[in-house]
């Protein structure tokens, strides 16, 4: 008799373990944001935002732990939370830091571990061309990065100068500094309470 070893064992039904987790992730309305916030993770997580959306009318865990990424992809993310149906209720695990921050700060409940780490910083951009091309890419960049400060102004209540001298110098933040900062809403811990935030008038599914 002949035992076959190249089969990948079933993991509830799925022989595709990542499958398996992204079904338990979704059951439990969860998604997940980790490593460098990019095109193509930003794709993955608004399209995960935005089918729990279409699919339920409860709020949606977003668990963040990110420390670097690009100013378009946190803006394409900051839009489509701002868009949803349901309340997001992110949590920073880990660390949030250059445009990460802003996808944590503008969800409607903001949570943070004991431990993380929340830092401000400018992120950096590689572009190529002639003169020309590299001026117009330059202003573009400078344009994108405004809308980012605006947005996460109006989200923790600092001021465009707070903002942008502390990015200048990377500033990092506590847990509790990050909180008292309006970056979030309070630090994990076994009796934290947090008030939920009114819905949004618009969004891609249900209310």
């Amino acid at each position: 008799m002949t035992i076959p070893t190249d089969r990948t064992p079933d993991v509830g039904g799925f022989s595709d373990p990542r499958a398996w987790m992204q079904k338990q992730l979704f059951d439990r309305r969860m998604v997940l944001l980790s490593g460098v916030l990019d095109d193509g993770v930003a794709n993955s997580v608004g399209a995960s935002l935005m089918t729990l959306d279409a699919t339920g009318d409860s709020a949606v865990q977003l668990q963040i732990d990110s420390g670097d990424g690009t100013v378009d992809a946190a803006l394409a993310l900051m839009d489509i939370v701002d868009l949803l149906g349901v309340p997001v209720h992110a949590t920073c695990v880990g660390q949030a830091a250059g445009p990460a921050v802003g996808l944590l700060a503008v969800c409607d409940r903001r949570t943070v571990s004991p431990h993380a780490r929340l830092r401000l910083f400018e992120p950096t951009v590689e572009v190529h061309g002639s003169a020309r091309q590299l001026q117009q890419l330059a202003s573009g960049h400078l344009d994108r990065m405004a809308m980012f400060w605006t947005r996460l102004s109006e989200a923790t209540g600092q001021s465009l100068e707070n903002l942008r001298h502390d990015a200048s110098g990377g500033r990092f933040f506590s847990a509790e500094e990050a909180v008292a900062y309006g970056l979030a809403d309070q630090v994990a811990t076994p009796d934290a309470t947090i008030h939920r935030l009114p819905g949004r008038s618009i969004g891609f599914g249900p209310r």
